[in-house]
């Protein structure tokens, strides 16, 4: 472990140490193809990088991650969680409730989407889930070769996360895009942000179209938050952006997280016959690939005074990066971070995030993983690659764009 001090407010009383520089351009199609030299000599340079391609400061160790993470009075959400500044620019759509706020305005929604997505609620979703997906799977498996991106990783939380939700059928194939440009836009404005800028519009219009109380089935995710805005617990107002929390970011998480997992099982084949044996340790392989490949890569925050990390200083109002890939293969707190070992206990990774802005929806997309597995594990002998994959560039995200894969059933 590193004996690095964590990030602390404490007025210096030395002189602030040098910052290391990186000119990297940390959104270049290099970078996001293949982060992890880039995160590995992130991590050698020190406890704090200034990019000065960007003049933002970045954290790619453990140890400092997560003390950033839980420490949100130092480590501010309010001026959004991307490379935009609030302070200094107005954000392209109203911030989330969840994301981009802190105390006290963080609190009741939080507190009403906690109760929605709580474990106990989810448990009247586990056996339909389970059967949605010994559905899917049995459709996928008529074929022993099939793109488990479209067929799987894509199709599942598509089917089921809209109908907990409550919303329609009719549209659904906005949701994805309109992910994928919101995680691109926490970047900078580069040609990945260009790209879904046409269709932005229509994307954000359906969406925001689905939070309204009369567009949402009774009984779902949604209807329960306009009934905790009913009791009070939350403004109307409050309620459909509450929602659009859901839909911004409970669908392309999950979709990357189940293809991490694919793709985990499908190159470590004495993981895969691990599990076969040991099918209990489902979740552990969730959160396990969830570490391994951090689908969300990065977030940002901003320094509410002037921080002290490591023995350098980050002035107050700058932004900081927290590369959340980087601390989860940091060998200063793994052993052998860049394997996918179902032998290690991987909680603590912070590919969920970690302290009060931890991803309330953890336990919606650890349950999609482990019935999509457990159906799949009832079902196939050995799955391995049959083709090279190949990788969806997203400012923010580790995603993959196809993985094709060749099974032998049981």
């Amino acid at each position: 472990m590193s004996t690095t001090a964590p990030a602390t407010t404490t007025p210096a009383t030395t002189t602030p140490a040098p910052l290391p520089v990186d000119d990297t351009d940390a959104f270049g199609e290099e970078v996001l193809g293949d982060p992890g030299p880039f995160h590995a000599a992130l991590r050698d340079a020190g406890p704090v990088v200034h990019l000065s391609r960007y003049d933002v400061y970045a954290l790619g160790r453990y140890e400092q991650v997560h003390a950033a993470l839980v420490d949100w009075q130092a480590f501010a959400s309010g001026a959004g969680v991307g490379l935009s500044n609030f302070r200094r620019e107005p954000p392209w759509r109203p911030p989330s409730l969840l994301l981009e706020t802190d105390p006290p305005h963080h609190d009741a929604p939080r507190v009403v989407l906690e109760k929605v997505l709580s474990p106990r609620a989810l448990r009247r979703l586990r056996e339909q889930w389970a059967a949605d997906a010994r559905d899917l799977v049995d459709e996928v498996l008529r074929e022993e070769e099939f793109d488990a991106v479209p067929a799987i990783a894509e199709a599942f939380p598509l089917r089921v996360f809209p109908d907990a939700v409550g919303i329609g059928t009719e549209g659904r194939e906005h949701l994805l895009p309109y992910g994928d440009h919101l995680f691109n836009a926490f970047g900078p404005a580069n040609s990945l942000v260009a790209r879904g800028a046409p269709r932005r519009a229509e994307h954000g219009a359906w969406v925001d179209a689905q939070c309204a109380r009369e567009a949402l089935r009774p009984g779902g995710f949604g209807a329960a938050i306009w009934a905790a805005a009913d009791r009070g617990d939350i403004t109307p107002a409050q309620a459909p952006l509450v929602v659009r929390s859901l839909l911004s970011a409970g669908v392309d998480t999950t979709v990357q997280g189940l293809a991490a997992l694919l793709h985990a099982v499908a190159t470590h084949p004495a993981q895969w016959a691990r599990l076969r044996a040991e099918p209990r340790l489902a979740r552990v392989a969730f959160d396990e690939a969830v570490r391994w490949a951090s689908p969300v890569q990065l977030f940002f925050r901003t320094a509410t005074g002037d921080v002290r990390i490591g023995g350098a200083v980050v002035p107050d109002g700058e932004k900081i990066v927290m590369f959340l890939g980087a601390a989860n293969r940091d060998p200063r707190r793994w052993e052998r971070p860049d394997e996918f070992d179902l032998g290690r206990d991987p909680s603590g990774h912070v590919g969920f995030g970690m302290g009060l802005h931890q991803c309330v929806g953890q336990h919606v997309a650890r349950l999609e993983a482990e019935s999509v597995l457990q159906a799949l594990l009832e079902r196939v002998e050995t799955v391995e690659l049959a083709e090279t994959p190949r990788r969806h560039l997203n400012n923010t995200m580790r995603a993959w764009a196809s993985l094709p894969l060749r099974v032998r059933r049981r």
